[in-house]
């Protein structure tokens, strides 16, 4: 499989937590992609009953038919089967934007202490750049090895400048030394586990920072407590049937891809709301 890691990229991965860049769709299709998505975010949305962006911030693979291919890119698969496996769904993507000179930042936190799994092996997210990522425009820092630490205490602040709902953030202390700027070129691809501690800094370029969060997970991911949920099967079999399986859109923003939308985001903002002192949402920018 021409995406396929090998061994000793797998190896770096559980190693250290993460791995970038990998090559998996041309700088041609990655820029096309995000004109597509920049265009979209700035239509009005008159026809929707929410701001565009809203439907981006989760589960935007439910209502994008282009969220949904790139989700299913065979590269993309090929490089996160070689971590998970041969059975892989899409549980959520995102679509992550930081405009020129914004100072959005995201603090250091973990991802799976908030998404309400059984387990934390069965994640990887791929997080596809669609345009180059650099230290200045906003890129990620990962912190190498913090996976192996399992789940830490967060806390929540609620920066108002915080791309995160809650502002969550870590309140371990790592070695600076340990800490990686993810640069990536248009086209690249960084894989991270759901216990990496990861931010980001603001976009200080006159640019947009463009990229797609896509969450795998292997069919033996339930949720707590047998919890409801939802993931869409893009390569392999589900044997396991805890998550509800959905279909790829049929087209873009239509009345069932809403109606599904609504659906998938409940059942996940119980688990990313729990415990929160102040009511979750995706309010704090893009």
């Amino acid at each position: 499989m021409a995406g396929s890691l090998s061994a000793e990229q797998t190896d770096a991965f559980w190693n250290d937590g993460f791995l970038f860049p990998v090559a998996v769709i041309s700088s041609a299709d990655a820029l096309a992609a995000r004109q597509h998505f920049l265009e979209l975010m700035d239509k009005p949305a008159v026809t929707l009953p929410r701001p565009t962006n809203d439907y981006a911030r989760s589960c935007f693979h439910a209502v994008s038919t282009e969220a949904a291919r790139l989700a299913a890119h065979p590269a993309i698969l090929d490089a996160v089967e070689s971590l998970l496996g041969p059975d892989l769904l899409v549980w959520s993507v995102e679509l992550i934007i930081k405009p020129p000179q914004s100072d959005k930042m995201l603090t250091m936190h973990q991802d799976l202490n908030y998404w309400g799994f059984e387990h934390a092996d069965g994640e990887v997210t791929a997080w596809l750049a669609l345009g180059d990522v650099t230290v200045e425009n906003g890129a990620m820092q990962f912190v190498r090895g913090s996976h192996r630490l399992g789940a830490v205490v967060h806390h929540d602040t609620y920066g108002e400048n915080n791309l995160l709902s809650r502002g969550q953030e870590i309140t371990v202390d790592f070695d600076p030394a340990d800490e990686v700027p993810v640069e990536l070129g248009a086209g690249d691809i960084s894989l991270h586990h759901g216990l990496t501690f990861h931010g980001s800094g603001p976009n200080t370029t006159d640019q947009h920072r463009v990229a797609l969060a896509i969450r795998y997970v292997t069919p033996e991911m339930g949720k707590e407590g047998g919890a409801t949920d939802f993931a869409m099967l893009v390569r392999g079999a589900d044997r396991h049937n805890k998550l509800v399986k959905i279909a790829p859109p049929g087209t873009d923003f239509g009345p069932t891809e809403l109606a599904l939308h609504t659906e998938l985001e409940a059942a996940q903002l119980g688990a990313l709301a729990a415990g929160a002192a102040e009511a979750y949402g995706y309010d704090r920018g893009t």
